[in-house]
């Protein structure tokens, strides 16, 4: 058995996980969770724990991937997923129209970006957006597509970027 997959996951206060012969589903407040669960591994809830296990050797390192992703849910379910994108540059500017978030990246026109079921953008600060969520898959793609409108360029670091993320600087060609 793998060591991830040995690990229990610890079920916060309030999340309930249920599993049916297809799929593992996790509730909590901050919404509902589910994932289709392979037929060799069985899923078992005790203790305010659950343990993974996988019934044949070639399935063990999907027991460990499926352990892993179980805890992102239990997670997100219960406190959520965040990220941070900055905006760098001059002009460059993040707002809200409704639900909609609208960039002003320094193109023609500006972007409208309506965000999937279950993703809230904030912006609270003119060059800051915040991608929350209880999916952290969900929350890293919609960061993702965003950061994609114009993605930091090298030389003077415009565009958008994450909060964490370093931007490798190259210098400029000397005549």
């Amino acid at each position: 058995m793998s060591r991830v997959a040995k690990k229990p996951v610890a079920l916060a206060k309030g999340v309930e996980v249920s599993v049916q012969p297809d799929a593992i589903s996790v509730k909590g407040p901050k919404g509902t969770l589910s994932i289709a669960k392979p037929a060799g591994i069985d899923v078992k809830i005790e203790d305010g724990n659950a343990l993974l296990s996988a019934n044949e050797p070639s399935l063990v390192p999907l027991t460990g991937t499926l352990r892993a992703i179980v805890a992102n849910m239990v997670h997100g379910v219960s406190s959520g997923f965040e990220r941070k994108l900055d905006l760098v540059g001059v002009g460059y500017r993040a707002s809200m129209q409704g639900k909609d978030l609208s960039l002003a990246l320094g193109y023609s026109h500006p972007i409208l970006f309506s965000p999937p079921a279950g993703i809230t953008i904030t912006t609270p600060t003119q060059t800051e957006i915040l991608v929350a969520g209880a999916d952290k898959q969900m929350v890293g793609e919609v960061a993702a597509k965003i950061r994609g409108y114009r993605p930091p360029e090298p030389y003077k670091g415009k565009g958008v970027k994450y909060s964490n993320e370093t931007i490798l600087r190259k210098e400029a060609k000397k005549a």
